[in-house]
C-alpha cells in the first residue's frame, strides 16, 4: 500500500516504471496470434548455358543475362518485406532443384544473398534446357516443401534442343501452373551463345546445329530429351543466336495459367509479384514489440510533462512577459 500510495503521488516515477516494465516485455518479442496471408516463393533461375549470352547492360557495362538475373534477385530480395519466406531453385535439363525450403528473408538475408552471388551454369547437371519439361518437376519440388510456395521463374526462354512435334510435353492436364510468375531475361536482338571451358574461359560460339534435333531420333524415343549437338561454331555465320523467346514464353504462361512479365526492372517484376495469389492464409505471429516500444517512449516523455503542461506554458509566457516588460520600463528610467 504505501508503493501504491507513492506511486499514486509521484506520476513520474510511476510513467518511468511503466515504461521500464514494456521495453522489459519487448525483449521476449511477443507475438499476437491473427489470419493474414502468407507469402513464400521459389526463384528458380535457369543456369543453362544459353544464360551465359551477353545481351545485358548492368551499370552502363555489358553483361551476361544470369549475372543480369543475380543483380535483380538481390534488388529483389532488399524489397521484400519481413516475413516473405524465400526459396532459390535452379534449372537445367529438364529438371528443377531447391537448394533449400523457403526460409524468412529478414533473418536469413546474408545467407540468401550468398546464395544469389554463387549461381553458375557450371552448377548444371544437364547441358540442355527444357523449360516445357521441367514444370512438372518444379510442381513436383513446391508440394515437398512443408509449406505451399509460389513460382517465379527467371529464364530466357530458350529450349534446347528446339521443340519438335515429337518431343513437346504435354500439359494439358498440368495443374501446378496456376499463378506461377514467369519472368522473361535477355534482348530482342539476336546475339551468339558463348560456349565456356570448365574454368569459365571462353573457348568459342555454339553453333546452330547445337539447337536443332537429330533426324528420326524424336520417333524412337524420348532418351532425347537432353541431346543436342556439342559442335563449336567455326565462323560468325554458323554461330546460334540467341535472344529473348518472349512469344514462347508468354504462350507457355497462358497454357498454364500462369503469369509473365519481361524483366527489364525490379519495380515490374514487383508488380506482377503483386498479381500472385499469397501461398497460403493462416495464423501468424503478428509482432508487438515495436508497439510496446513506442509506448515505452511515450511513458518515458510523460514522465518529465508536467501535469498541466499548458497551465504551465502560460505561467511561463506570463512570467516572461513580465520581465520583458520591467526590462522596458528599467530602460527608460
Amino acid at each position: 500500500m504505501k508503493l501504491v500510495n507513492y506511486l499514486r503521488h509521484r506520476h513520474d516515477t510511476a510513467l518511468l516504471l511503466a515504461a521500464f516494465l514494456l521495453l522489459v516485455i519487448a525483449l521476449f518479442n511477443p507475438k499476437i496470434p491473427i489470419k493474414r496471408d502468407i507469402y513464400s516463393y521459389i526463384f528458380v533461375v535457369d543456369i543453362s548455358q544459353s544464360m551465359n549470352t551477353v545481351d545485358k547492360t548492368l551499370n552502363g557495362k555489358h553483361a551476361t543475362r544470369i549475372a543480369y538475373t543475380q543483380d535483380l534477385l538481390h534488388k529483389l530480395l532488399s524489397e521484400l518485406p519481413c516475413d516473405t519466406n524465400v526459396s532459390i531453385g535452379l534449372f537445367a535439363g529438364v529438371s528443377v532443384a531447391a537448394l533449400y525450403t523457403p526460409i524468412e528473408v529478414c533473418e536469413n538475408f546474408d545467407a540468401i544473398s550468398d546464395t544469389i552471388d554463387h549461381l553458375d551454369w557450371r552448377t548444371g547437371w544437364s547441358g540442355n534446357s527444357r523449360i516445357r519439361t521441367s514444370l512438372p518437376s518444379l510442381a513436383k519440388t513446391i508440394r515437398a516443401f512443408p509449406e505451399p510456395a509460389q513460382a517465379v521463374y527467371f529464364t530466357d526462354g530458350e529450349e534446347a534442343p528446339k521443340l519438335h512435334v515429337f518431343n513437346v510435353q504435354d500439359l494439358s492436364s498440368f495443374q501446378g501452373g496456376d499463378g506461377w510468375l514467369f519472368v522473361g531475361i535477355g534482348s530482342d536482338q539476336g546475339t551468339p551463345i558463348p560456349k565456356l571451358d570448365e574454368k569459365n574461359q571462353l573457348i568459342g560460339y555454339w553453333s546452330g546445329d547445337s539447337f536443332a534435333m537429330q533426324p528420326g531420333i524424336a520417333q524412337i524415343s524420348e532418351a532425347n530429351i537432353g541431346v543436342r549437338d556439342d559442335n563449336v561454331a567455326g565462323g560468325t555465320s554458323d554461330r546460334y543466336l540467341s535472344k529473348l523467346d518472349e512469344t514462347y514464353l508468354k504462350s507457355l504462361t497462358k497454357e498454364i495459367n500462369a503469369l509473365y512479365v519481361r524483366g527489364d526492372s525490379v519495380q515490374s517484376v514487383l508488380n506482377a509479384m503483386k498479381q500472385q495469389k499469397p501461398a497460403r492464409r493462416d495464423k501468424a505471429g503478428f509482432q508487438v514489440r515495436w508497439i510496446l516500444a513506442s509506448l515505452a517512449g511515450l511513458l518515458f516523455i510523460l514522465a518529465y510533462t508536467p501535469k498541466h503542461p499548458l497551465k504551465t506554458l502560460n505561467m511561463q509566457w506570463q512570467a516572461l512577459r513580465f520581465r520583458h516588460r520591467k526590462t522596458q520600463l528599467a530602460n527608460k528610467n
